[in-house]
């Protein structure tokens, strides 16, 4: 093996000008060449070293300061078996005590068929090392918001597919001018509300009114339907969950109450949530803060909690299925949404609403419906409430070709059939109908021309033309 001094001065200008420090190693190994860049890198001079089994001052040590065995060294396993090596994740150490983290290859040096010695060529690769530790970190930024985004379009495109109801709360009937005068008061505080009432009722419209109205109005409103979710889910859903935190959970997830900070949480039929999770909830209402399931980072939120059920809590806390405590924590500001039944006068009101949800969603014309119809409408109790009522209208006008709805049946009733009615008989007929329901307010809030969406002058026109006096249905 050549030493320092053997170098022609050619070969040796070559080795000093080399940006990679280079050492060689005779059979015993032992230093027996050292160039400028090896110096440089290292701290340690050729003098220093020549002659001595270099591991011990480089190599030494792993990365966190372990033992690194002689005999593990790549460098001298090339000595014993002439194998070239490459290595890419192991630290030199300097004479300051620091280290850097290299990329070194050992490479046997052979003569007429014999092994003389080794060559080990050594790069500093801390700018590659950060470059990459950099890249890693964006990664996992980009893909946690990555996973965030996809979970709050997630649950918009949940949201948006649920909203299948009117944008408000319709009515002049006294019971929603009731609730409305009650949402109005409790809107803009914090304060927790309990909204219950029978299915189809609207409860979801009215935590929606609530969250308008407030001071959170600019701040995301995250619904969940507690009855949606089997216990075991339900947690995750709610608080979210880390990586690996249990089978299939591939990625780290936000749940409904981070989503939710400093906007409105809506709990929809939180009578179904198990007392395990009721537990839970009274932690989380309590201190406002939680952890993702299988984690351990307390988590702080700030939201306002709407939560809404058709069950008589009350009752189900006697039963044992709900807990007291809970149920105190939810009923702050309760609200009772009245069913349809109980505000039949309304009906005209919604129908035109709803119509006109129905017109621009299956892009037809829909003017309303017959005189008939509508009156059968109103006499029918609706178990299903708005949500019936609103899916009956949509039947009949995916069924129907005309503007005005024949109402081809209405569940507890037989519709007679409306024979030999020209378009212009059926619209005078729904006109005047309307007019009677409206005690003959042709303008203003629930007047007639508000019903059918008419400007006030269009309906004058047209019962002009329809020859509609009100002497005539006196």
């Amino acid at each position: 093996m050549p030493t320092q001094e053997s170098f022609l001065p050619e070969n040796r200008l070559l080795l000093d000008a080399v940006s990679e420090g280079i050492y060689g190693f005779d059979l015993d190994g032992h230093a027996v060449f050292i160039n400028p860049a090896a110096e440089r890198m290292t701290g340690w001079q050729a003098d220093e070293l020549l002659g001595k089994t270099i591991h011990n001052f480089h190599h030494h040590s792993h990365a966190d300061g372990s033992h690194y065995p002689h005999e593990d060294c790549p460098i001298y396993q090339t000595l014993k078996d002439g194998k070239a090596r490459e290595i890419s994740d192991e630290v030199f150490w300097r004479k300051d005590g620091s280290s850097f983290p290299v990329h070194y290859s050992s490479t046997p040096v052979w003569q007429d068929g014999k092994l003389k010695g080794v060559v080990a060529i050594f790069r500093d690769i801390s700018l590659q090392k950060q470059t990459e530790q950099s890249l890693r970190q964006a990664l996992e930024q980009v893909q946690a918001l990555s996973e965030q985004l996809a979970s709050e379009n997630s649950l918009l495109q949940a949201e948006l597919e649920d909203k299948r109801g009117p944008s408000q709360i319709t009515g002049s009937s006294d019971c929603i001018q009731n609730l409305q005068k009650q949402i109005r008061l409790v809107a803009n505080t914090d304060s927790t509300v309990l909204i219950q009432g029978e299915n189809g009722t609207g409860k979801e419209l009215v935590a929606r009114e609530l969250h308008q109205l407030s001071s959170r109005r600019d701040k995301p409103m995250i619904s969940v339907n507690c009855a949606a979710f089997s216990a075991s889910l339900l947690e995750s859903e709610l608080f979210g969950h880390e990586k690996g935190a249990f089978t299939g959970a591939s990625n780290r997830r936000k749940g409904r109450f981070e989503l939710a900070h400093k906007g409105t949480l809506f709990l929809d039929e939180v009578a179904e949530l198990s007392l395990e999770a009721q537990s839970k909830l009274l932690r989380v209402i309590q201190e406002q803060e939680f952890e993702r399931v299988g984690g351990s980072e307390r988590i702080k939120v700030d939201i306002r909690l709407i939560a809404a059920t058709h069950h008589d809590l009350q009752k189900r806390v006697e039963q044992g299925l709900f807990r007291m405590d809970l149920f105190y924590r939810l009923n702050v500001f309760p609200l009772k949404v009245p069913p349809l039944r109980q505000r039949a006068g309304d009906i005209p009101e919604l129908v035109q609403q709803l119509l006109r949800s129905l017109s621009q969603k299956l892009g037809k014309p829909l003017a309303g419906v017959d005189a008939v119809s509508l009156k059968r409408l109103q006499q029918y109790s609706w178990p299903g409430n708005v949500r019936e009522l609103q899916n009956l209208l949509e039947r009949e006008a995916i069924l129907t070709h005309q503007p005005v709805l024949k109402m081809s049946s209405i569940p507890g009733s037989q519709m007679p059939p409306v024979t030999g009615q020209t378009l212009a008989e059926v619209e005078a007929s729904h006109i005047l109908l309307t007019l009677e329901n409206c005690d003959w307010r042709i303008s203003g809030p629930g007047g007639v021309a508000a019903v059918l969406g008419l400007p006030p002058s269009t309906l004058r026109s047209r019962m002009q033309k329809l020859g509609i006096r009100r002497s005539a249905r006196q």
